[in-house]
């Protein structure tokens, strides 16, 4: 890893009380009561907050504030929590740190009792006004290292860990090189050491490292880059494509191949592989790779979802796609499994035709899980104490959640912390193989995949 990394710091009490003074002036009720710490009158709302970018340049996700709020008109049109309203903030981060900060400062002084079901990759601007409150973040998307790591995070996925180290596995089994084409970010910069944990764990080489501005309208040099780095500027890649469907990559030891050619990709045709992991930014790059590729067809692309997606086949051609057969790894089933019909209700019947939720983004699904955990907890707890303090102590004793199938259990004590280094708050390290067929991103396998012991295992190559 390089040095953009750093390891966050846990915050002491004393750091806590230090901070809390420094903010006096802001926190007009006083370091004795916390923002979120008064369980309130029945008749008052309880608020929380999602956040997520938007119109911006890089990834925007509207869909999660969206999924939040017709979240909230159907709990309200059911009678609310003990009674009370559920009231959900949103707030734009616009990918950016200094307005990441505002948005968790914000929550605070709305005296908000968590932050649900939000994306961002600035954790290190959210997190800490977030711990200095005592508000937990709950089911966030899982793009920063402060998500698995502070205790007042409680994330419903493995993040990006669990997607690149599948990711990784599966590549293994038909790759002689990879190539990953990631974000130059802080962020990004975690992603070659996870995919790297699934190539080394089957004796392959360490992929080929190629970073790629977030917000770029072309990618014609990252796609060369990837090219050589794969191995295919030099071979050409003599052997021809075969008549496969682009289905033989679902073996279940790994996740996230991909064949836009349709060529096959069984264990023992192995060859060049190029991933990307570029999130909205994805189908741009494709782009370009396709016209820097020309000829060499048998290159295989592989991605992850998030940035292989339902609607990115569906506008790229459906059926006649260029990403047919391509496999993505998932944290969820497909979005046509009847575990989301839940889901689906509830956006049909209160989301007003609202065209910013994607029932199949697995940021909108996040969000869904997000709420159904925060909800959870709020029904446990005593009417009269619901405040962000109940809420982690009834997360941290051990309270669990049913999702319905679309992840396991959920539950936060410590036994259940997976022993991952750098990602001590994952309990959910399962992911889930698809694979686009007949323009459809369906199913590779039934029920999940867990990767944990390949998160364990890596070797650090920081």
């Amino acid at each position: 890893m390089n040095g953009r990394r750093r390891p966050f710091p846990r915050p002491s009490n004393t750091a806590l009380v230090a901070a809390c003074a420094a903010a006096g002036a802001l926190l007009v009720s006083g370091c004795g009561s916390l923002p979120g710490s008064s369980g309130g009158s029945r008749d008052q709302p309880i608020t929380v907050m999602t956040w997520a970018p938007n119109e911006t340049k890089a990834t925007n996700m509207p869909g999660m504030p969206a999924m939040a709020q017709a979240y909230a008109r159907w709990v309200n049109d059911n009678g609310g929590i003990h009674g009370r309203p559920l009231r959900v903030l949103t707030c734009n981060e616009r990918n950016d740190s200094i307005t990441a900060s505002h948005c968790a400062q914000r929550a605070a002084d709305e005296k908000a009792v968590a932050v649900v079901g939000s994306y961002s990759q600035h954790g290190r601007s959210f997190m800490p006004p977030l711990e200095v409150m005592g508000i937990p973040y709950i089911g966030g998307y899982g793009l920063s290292e402060e998500e698995f790591t502070s205790p007042f995070s409680y994330p419903v996925n493995g993040g990006q860990a669990t997607l690149l180290a599948g990711n990784g596995r599966q590549l293994a089994s038909v790759c002689n090189q990879v190539a990953l084409v990631r974000p130059d970010t802080i962020a990004g910069d975690a992603l070659p050491e996870l995919l790297d944990a699934g190539l080394v764990e089957s004796h392959r080489e360490p992929a080929t490292d190629v970073r790629a501005p977030e917000d770029a309208s072309d990618y014609t040099r990252q796609a060369q880059e990837a090219l050589t780095g794969a191995g295919a500027a030099e071979d050409s890649l003599a052997a021809g494509p075969s008549a496969g469907t682009g289905t033989g990559a679902g073996t279940g030891t790994g996740t996230s191949t991909g064949t836009g050619t349709r060529t096959s990709t069984a264990s023992g045709n192995s060859a060049s592989c190029v991933t990307a992991a570029l999130e909205k930014r994805t189908n741009t790059f494709f782009d370009s790779f396709r016209r820097v590729q020309k000829d060499n067809s048998q290159v295989r692309i592989a991605s992850i979802l998030g940035s292989v997606q339902q609607s990115l086949v569906d506008s790229t051609g459906g059926r006649n796609s260029a990403l047919e057969g391509t496999y993505a790894t998932g944290w969820y089933p497909v979005a046509d499994d009847p575990s989301w019909e839940p889901m689906r209700k509830v956006v049909k019947d209160y989301a007003f035709d609202d065209n910013r939720i994607d029932l199949a983004d697995p940021g909108a699904q996040t969000t869904w899980i997000a709420y159904t955990v925060l909800k959870s907890v709020l029904t446990s707890l005593d009417p009269g104490d619901i405040s962000a303090r109940a809420v982690r102590t009834a997360l941290d004793r051990g309270h669990s959640t049913d999702t319905g199938g679309l992840t396991p259990k959920l539950r936060w004590r410590y036994e259940d912390l997976l022993p991952i280094r750098d990602y001590p708050r994952i309990v959910n390290a399962n992911v889930t193989y698809q694979v686009v067929r007949d323009g459809k991103l369906v199913a590779v396998r039934q029920g999940f995949v867990d990767v944990a012991q390949t998160l364990v295992k890596r070797k650090d190559t920081a």
